[in-house]
């Protein structure tokens, strides 16, 4: 079941929580996005063949397939993209992610030339019409991808972090925002702990996000943040968080 995010009759953000069963298709929870405008539309995200037709058919009421001008991927991972053939044929759409990735990408592809359609985003950022707004993707590089963007929709308020907030949780739970921030941590540390990079990269994000005016913050993968309250409580825990090569010692590092 889709969940509007924000609609003001114009503009919408949806978010789909529940198309990827885990306990069926044995893989993990993540969400795809869509933000619709003017007949314009973006997905954000839009995962694997498993999500596709559900995904196809839902975003109608939205957007038509022709009216999705962009695919924007956070970073080049099978949940992330590995149902991009599906979309190059049944739009017309581009496909932005990194730089580092856009010789990657035909990877996912059947092999036809769509290197007209695969646009690289430097490693500041840039800014990407859908409609009439000026969705904003910011860089996250390492959070966890060499190669790493997130999207922030300055109409909507929303920050879409990808794997940066994640939780593992069941679908049923990632559909509900976060209301108790410190019990929810136990679903995130150990995900965040070994799949961000370290801590100098989490300050420089933080430093860099507390400047966005943000409502929301809206993971790829489980619960998400609503209100200023609780996004600063997410922020500041990443501010002070040790991961990555903070922790790697030698135990990693022996032959078996």
């Amino acid at each position: 079941m889709p969940v509007e995010l924000y609609n003001d009759g114009k503009h919408v953000c949806v978010a789909f929580y529940d198309l990827v069963d885990e306990e069926r298709d044995h893989a993990v929870q993540c969400n795809q996005f869509l933000i619709a405008n003017s007949k314009h539309g973006a997905l954000i995200d839009p995962g694997g063949n498993m999500t596709y037709n559900d995904l196809l058919m839902a975003m109608q009421k939205y957007v038509p397939s022709r009216g999705l001008d962009f695919i924007l991927a956070s970073h080049a991972d099978p949940d992330i993209l590995a149902s991009l053939n599906k979309w190059m044929v049944a739009s017309h759409c581009k496909v932005l992610i990194s730089k580092l990735w856009t010789r990657f990408v035909p990877h996912f592809t059947s092999g036809k030339d769509y290197s007209d359609r695969i646009a690289g985003i430097p490693d500041t950022g840039m800014i990407i019409p859908v409609g009439d707004c000026q969705l904003k993707a910011v860089p996250a590089h390492f959070l966890h991808s060499e190669g790493n963007f997130q999207f922030y929709d300055p109409i909507s308020k929303i920050l879409f972090s990808g794997d940066l907030g994640a939780s593992l949780v069941d679908h049923d739970v990632a559909a509900l925002p976060v209301t108790d921030f410190d019990r929810h941590v136990d679903s995130m540390i150990g995900f965040h702990r070994r799949y961000m990079i370290s801590n100098k990269v989490c300050r420089l994000w933080a430093r860099m996000v507390r400047g966005l005016d943000i409502e929301m913050i809206v993971p790829q993968h489980g619960a998400r943040f609503e209100g200023k309250a609780m996004c600063n409580q997410f922020i500041n825990w990443i501010d002070g968080l040790q991961c990555g090569v903070d922790l790697v010692d030698e135990s990693l590092y022996t032959v078996p």
